[in-house]
């Protein structure tokens, strides 16, 4: 973890290393995507939607807004526009690859936001809703829910990180997407009561209340993974020049067990009108430009702030959840920290999470302190020593024909050199 302020730059050289300008990535990741399981897709796009053309540019697609402006009297409207290439978060995480290992079968996952619409296609079929999440006036809650699971698109790019994994949505919010307390843990208990094994909190809000940390709590008693944004997608009311101080910690990201996550823009930054991080936080992903869906239609949106990188990061959660069902939450929180790139906040890597081989993290055996017994002298052998004589023998006479040898020449060398006959 990381205590000082992310509101800086996390990872300029890994980061930019990681992204994916040029279109020409793009039939590469097309063929990996080609390699995975396949995936059901939802209905080709309607008469009313446009599939916007990104070798011409940009295309222009509506803000999904965290919340409705005060007010407003209707709901957000369906786009009437269709990526049809992969975006650049989902090229810069390469879930393509990713998805080789896992897609999140078996895995629930809690959305606590504004709802999860029951009308998305690139979900049908896979959402569970609580109380009256279902109705998804503002369409973040679907969104966010889009990120982490919605099936590829027929004739799009985008697709979620675990598009098998299913949703339950709760909502921590009221119609018009304005979070509290004790609506987030309300959704909390709602979503870890139907079996979600991986939350994800919109919120970021500057104080726990009398409920939040009880849901918390609850939630870590049945191995329940809890994520969440480290700082509001937009700056609260009433925080520009001159206002009171912000909030030394923002709720539920500040508590014991909580994966707390900031988003980062294309060039691996934090946005230039990101809302400050209050201390730290354990995981970075993308959160600005990033392709979605809405509460109904294929069209597509964009949206902005650390709330959605953290569905980046709940999406992976359920992916590893899904491969390795052995370990527990603090463990795959654990999993996901050391597996992402080095940077002031790590850099989520999906498919490093779910491919890495990480050194054990169990205690090393203690040393074992009796005393230590050498083995008895083996019993010798009668025919070893018989041949150990036998040796010796051998080379006794040997030595004494070399000396008689050597005797028997000076005696021949006396007599020549005396005149004596031999």
């Amino acid at each position: 973890m990381n205590d000082e302020s992310t509101s800086s730059l996390l990872a300029p050289g890994r980061a930019r290393r990681h992204t994916l300008r040029s279109a020409a990535v793009l039939p590469l990741l097309g063929g990996l995507m080609a390699l995975t399981p396949p995936v059901p897709a939802a209905a080709a796009p309607d008469a009313g939607t446009t599939v916007a053309d990104v070798s011409t540019g940009p295309p222009k697609l509506p803000l999904m807004p965290p919340a409705l402006t005060s007010g407003a009297t209707a709901c957000t409207r369906p786009s009437k526009v269709q990526v049809n290439a992969v975006p650049w978060a989902q090229q810069s995480l390469s879930l393509a690859r990713a998805a080789r290992y896992n897609q999140g079968a078996g895995v629930a996952v809690g959305v606590v936001d504004t709802g999860v619409s029951t009308h998305a296609p690139l979900l049908a079929g896979r959402v569970q809703v609580t109380g009256d999440a279902a109705q998804d006036c503002v369409g973040h809650g679907t969104f966010l829910a889009g990120i982490v699971a919605a099936a590829p698109a027929a004739g799009g790019g985008f697709s979620g990180v675990a598009p098998r994994a299913r949703i339950v949505g709760a909502r921590g919010t009221d119609q018009n997407g304005t979070a509290s307390a004790a609506r987030v843990a309300a959704g909390i208990e709602a979503v870890v009561a139907a079996g979600a094994k991986v939350v994800v909190v919109s919120a970021a809000l500057p104080g726990a209340g009398a409920a939040l940390k009880p849901a918390l709590a609850a939630a870590r008693a049945h191995d329940v993974l809890v994520i969440a944004p480290a700082a509001p997608d937009t700056a609260p009311p009433g925080s520009g020049q001159g206002a009171n101080p912000p909030p030394t910690a923002y709720w539920p990201a500040a508590a014991d067990g909580v994966l707390s996550v900031v988003d980062t823009d294309i060039d691996g930054g934090r946005p230039r009108d990101a809302v400050p991080v209050a201390g730290h936080a354990d995981l970075a992903a993308p959160g600005n430009g990033i392709t979605g869906i809405g509460p109904s239609g294929p069209g597509s949106y964009v949206a902005n702030g650390p709330s959605v990188a953290a569905a980046f990061v709940a999406g992976t959660a359920a992916l590893v959840r899904a491969q390795r069902p052995g370990l527990s939450a603090g463990e795959t929180a654990a999993r996901l920290t050391a597996t992402a790139a080095h940077a002031q906040v790590p850099l989520l890597d999906p498919a490093a999470a779910l491919s890495m081989v990480l050194p054990s993290a169990g205690p090393a055996a203690a040393p074992d302190e009796t005393a230590l017994r050498l083995p008895e002298r083996a019993p010798r052998s009668g025919v070893v020593g018989r041949a150990g004589a036998l040796a010796a023998g051998c080379l006794l006479v040997t030595a004494a024909a070399v000396a008689a040898m050597a005797l028997a020449r000076v005696r021949r060398s006396r007599r020549a050199g005396s005149g004596a006959p031999s």
